[in-house]
């Protein structure tokens, strides 16, 4: 069986109305359900390498549709999807308290890095606050890439900005540059630029562009980047397929699911972590 990634967040729409629908699908009839969930587990590998032990397990195949947390989140708000996998704890709790969502629960996370070029005009290397190297980015007014584009990264961006007191955005165009791109993307344009930026450590060990790119900053706790299930509500939708879906948070928690999580690797280095059910 194939895991079915919708890969341009571009004409989301459409794949969304054929995952939902079934309409042009040669296994209409399968069992499925339709998961929104960010670049970042896409672009890293993530779902090819995960999903296939579930569908083997259930018979249940996952759809993904992969795009920024916010506008996965509003995927669910819609009920256009059947489960959200993000990383935004903020916006995933509102979801919840809105009453989009239910049943959230935390199944993994990694680190976000702050990454530019090696010759490291604003000198951050190997600094551990990483707050502190984006107000001396700042600063320098070295190019930073940012994915302006609502996703858990972005929005973890701009916490760091807030806690470095630099208003970044009052200076895109300049030497803030927004891309309204996922993470590959992004990290493609600050490999071109050879600009600083936030990225996941996932999608960055699967990051083959990387040309004069580096890590500069880690091991912050402010980076930890954890990642939530939650089903998107079925008093608000009636449609949705929400025990499928929650066999598939389930299996994430599972001994069997949190494996599969701690085994996928790339290069032989572990890009997430499993949580331990609570």
């Amino acid at each position: 069986s194939v895991v079915k990634i919708w890969r341009d967040p571009r004409s989301w729409l459409l794949p969304i109305l054929l995952a939902v629908t079934g309409v042009g699908c040669t296994d209409a009839e399968q069992r499925f359900i339709t998961l929104a969930s960010t670049t970042s587990t896409r672009d890293s590998g993530f779902f090819d390498s995960v999903l296939p032990l579930f569908e083997a397990k259930t018979g249940i195949q996952v759809r993904v549709v992969a795009v920024g947390t916010g506008r996965a989140l509003r995927l669910g708000e819609k009920g256009d999807v059947d489960a959200v996998l993000v990383h935004d704890r903020t916006s995933e709790l509102e979801f919840v308290a809105e009453g989009h969502g239910i049943g959230r629960r935390e199944v993994m996370y990694n680190d976000f890095l702050v990454i530019g070029p090696s010759a490291d005009p604003a000198r951050v290397h190997g600094m551990k606050d990483a707050a502190t190297a984006l107000a001396r980015i700042a600063e320098s007014r070295a190019i930073f890439t940012s994915r302006g584009d609502e996703s858990g990264t972005h929005k973890a961006e701009l916490r760091l900005w807030e806690a470095a007191r630099v208003d970044a955005r009052s200076d895109s165009g300049a030497w803030y540059r927004e891309t309204g791109t996922g993470m590959g993307a992004t990290l493609n344009t600050a490999s071109q630029l050879g600009a600083y930026l936030i990225a996941d450590r996932g999608t960055w060990l699967s990051f083959k562009n990387r040309g004069d790119l580096q890590v500069l900053v880690e091991g912050d706790p402010r980076l930890r980047n954890v990642y939530g299930v939650i089903l998107v509500n079925p008093k608000q939708h009636s449609h949705v397929k929400t025990e499928d879906a929650r066999a598939l948070m389930e299996w994430l928690a599972s001994d069997e699911g949190r494996a599969a999580i701690a085994d996928f690797r790339i290069g032989g280095v572990q890009l997430f972590h499993p949580l331990t059910p609570r």
